[in-house]
């Protein structure tokens, strides 16, 4: 059965979750924000959390952007295929969200037109848009802006099938220091391993938006992810890079086939904020 979604509420609703995302810490980083308090062991170390804590609740309290870098709009669309819209396209539906969450929500454009003229959009548009299709007749839409403050310090590596696994985590380890204090830790680390050159990159950006207490279901991954944490947290970097035990909240891996030839990883940081709103229509 088909099933009519307007566009209209896409709109709508992406730039609500513009606003919200951007104002609220999501539910998954809070928890993991607030065991991070109670966990970290440098005395500096948990006086920058707590101050971070601070930061958030003012945030919420006073509507007050929780990082001046409102971020690059990227939405996910799963879209069901049974699914059938109606008004404009989606992609300008979508669009035309976060115009109206940006500007009527007073929040910081980012955007430019062109990576080299560099002229400013003034409302944050265009989003970077993944589409996927479904089975069923909802809409899942993702939203994650991204700063770049962390973006910047995020690697793929092209290794080798000889590299293995061990290969794989000395590339996460290496992102993670060769980043440093430059991606505002506590971070959350998204990685992407197989597929190509850039698919990797899609399988690390999608990690970010899957919740900080929840792991793969592939047993050897869930095991790296663990393994990567506590490793990521013995690095000493620590929250604002000033040292302590809580370099990372979280380390989420996703995988995918690859060619006999290849072995893509990539790397994707997030700030302490890793901002993502999830509705379904």
């Amino acid at each position: 059965m088909i099933r009519t979604i307007k566009t209209e509420e896409v709109t709508k609703n992406i730039r609500e979750m513009c606003i919200e995302a951007n104002h609220y810490l999501s539910r998954d980083m809070d928890k993991a924000l607030k065991n991070a308090v109670e966990s970290e062991e440098a005395p500096l170390g948990k006086k920058i959390l707590c101050q971070l804590q601070e930061n958030l609740t003012i945030a919420a309290e006073e509507l007050i952007p929780v990082c001046q870098d409102t971020g690059m709009a990227v939405v996910f669309a799963e879209i069901g295929q049974e699914v059938h819209f109606e008004g404009i396209l989606l992609e300008e539906a979508i669009n035309e969200g976060v115009r109206q969450g940006y500007t009527e929500g007073f929040l910081r454009k980012s955007v430019v037109k062109d990576p080299i003229l560099r002229e400013n959009t003034k409302d944050n548009t265009p989003a970077v848009i993944h589409y996927s299709v479904t089975e069923g007749d909802k809409l899942k839409l993702t939203l994650a802006p991204k700063g770049f403050g962390s973006e910047n310090m995020s690697r793929i590596f092209m290794l080798k099938p000889a590299d293995g696994i061990e290969g794989v985590k000395n590339a996460i380890l290496t992102a993670v220091k060769d980043a440093g204090p430059n991606a505002c830790p506590p971070v959350v680390v998204g990685v992407g391993i197989g597929g190509t050159f850039e698919k990797c990159a899609l399988l690390a950006k999608q990690a970010l938006t899957r919740a900080a207490d929840e792991h793969s279901k592939i047993a050897y991954v869930k095991e790296m992810e663990e393994e990567m944490l506590y490793k990521i947290n013995r690095l000493g970097i620590g929250p604002g890079g000033l040292g302590g035990t809580t370099t990372a909240l979280a380390v989420n891996i996703n995988t995918y086939p690859t060619h006999i030839a290849g072995l893509p990883v990539a790397v994707n940081i997030c700030c302490h904020v890793n901002r993502h709103v999830v509705r379904v229509l």
